[in-house]
Order: structure tokens, then sequence, then C-alpha cells
């Protein structure tokens, strides 16, 4: 998709209008967070028990709107994630924040790109427009290394949208990119949750804990194996030219 943007006045008076209204609504998110009762729901027992009382059977519809709502307002990913564990184990905690991550990464990018991309375009020239032009041709690669990469995971939902990336790529890369580390990390903050809310420490030295505490040590090699593989890449390609 070839896209040009004529610098008229108006066009750039539009940009300039769309980028200050994204400025604005991240600000607003941020504070939203910081200075309002939602903080007080950023625990596990207080989140669970509002899901409960308020959603019942409805509680993991919930908690995907949640999920999806608060990664457009800044909230963490990691702690969004942890609370779905903790509340809904590692299995279903797994499922559920998926879904949720999804939903709120796409819904990020729309805004992303609704607001943003217009003032980006305007402003790119020379070696950045190359890089979005790559983007564009190699949107799903990239948008998979990414994520794979553990790069924060909100800005670059909002990123991506002032790129030239592919709403199909983005979609398909980050779907695709976020299974391992999610599972992961669900699987080890539920497992021990579990334990924890059982009583029963003798557990802690089962195959299931052992399982899930190595699954999130080696995690944090993930990047280092995936920088590896793309550096090994990129001599082989550089040889054979």
């Amino acid at each position: 998709m070839n896209e040009t943007i004529q610098a008229t006045p108006k066009n750039r008076k539009k940009a300039f209008m769309k980028i200050a209204i994204l400025i604005a609504f991240v600000v607003l998110a941020i504070c939203l967070v910081r200075f309002t009762p939602v903080r007080g729901y950023l625990t596990a027992e207080a989140l669970g028990r509002l899901l409960e009382e308020g959603a019942g059977i409805w509680a993991p519809v919930a908690y995907i709107a949640f999920y999806a709502v608060g990664v457009c307002l800044f909230l963490p990913g990691t702690l969004l994630t942890g609370l779905g564990a903790a509340i809904f184990g590692p299995y279903w905690g797994f499922l559920y924040v998926w879904i949720g991550a999804m939903l709120g990464a796409n819904a990020a990018f729309i805004i992303g790109r609704t607001l943003g991309r217009e003032f980006a375009a305007s402003i790119i020239g020379g070696r950045l427009k190359k890089y979005d032009d790559g983007i564009e041709k190699n949107g799903f690669a990239t948008v998979l290394y990414l994520r794979l990469l553990y790069f924060p995971f909100t800005p670059m939902n909002f990123g991506m949208g002032l790129t030239k990336v592919r709403f199909r790529d983005y979609f398909f890369g980050t779907g695709l990119g976020i299974i391992v580390g999610t599972f992961i990390f669900t699987f080890f903050v539920g497992t021990v949750k579990e334990v924890w809310a059982s009583g029963n420490w003798g557990e802690l030295i089962s195959f299931k804990v052992f399982f899930s505490v190595g699954l999130f040590v080696s995690s944090f090699f993930i990047p280092k194996i995936i920088k590896k593989i793309k550096g090994e890449e990129t001599l082989e390609k550089e040889a054979q030219l």
C-alpha cells in the first residue's frame, strides 16, 4: 500500500489536531489510573471480589473487558496478566488473559492509527521513511520479533499504529508472539497462587511448582535466544552478498 500525505496547510492542521487528541487521551488515561478509585481495584483480592459480586458467571467476560480497557489506559500488561492468573488459575487465566490482551492490543493499535498516523507520516522523511516502508513489507515478522523480545506491550500497541504496518500483520504477529510469554507467566503466577491459597506448603516441592518456576526463569532467556538467532541470520545474509 503506497501512502502519500500531501503537506497542505489543511492536512497539517488536521494531523496536528489528531495528534493533540492522542496526547490528551494518553495523559487523561494515566491520570485516571493514578488519581481515581480505579487504582484501588488493582489487586487480585479487590478485583476478584468485584468480579464475583458484580459479574457472577460473567466474571471472565468482565475481566477480559477490564484487561482490554486497562491496556488502552496504560495499565502495565504484567500487572493485568498477574491478576488474571491469580483470580482464574493458570489455565483459564491464560485463555482470558490472551483474549483480553489481544482485544486491548488491537484497540490501542486502532487508536494510534486513527489519531497519530497522519502526523507521523507528515514528518517522516529520508531514513525514517525507509524503515517505515520496511515495516510495511515485513510487518508480520517485525511484530512477531518485537513481541518475542518482550518489547514494552502498551507503547508498542500504540506505536505500531503510527507505522505503515498492515493491521492483519499486526494482528497475527501479536497473537502468535504473546502466546509463549503469556502462558509462562500465567502458569507461574497461577500455580504459586493455588499453593498459597491451599495452605499446603508441602506442594511447594511438587513437580508442577518446579516446572512453573523453570518456565518462568527460562522466559528471561527467550529475548537473548531470539537476538542470537537474528544475529546469525544477519551474518549469513552478509556472507552471501
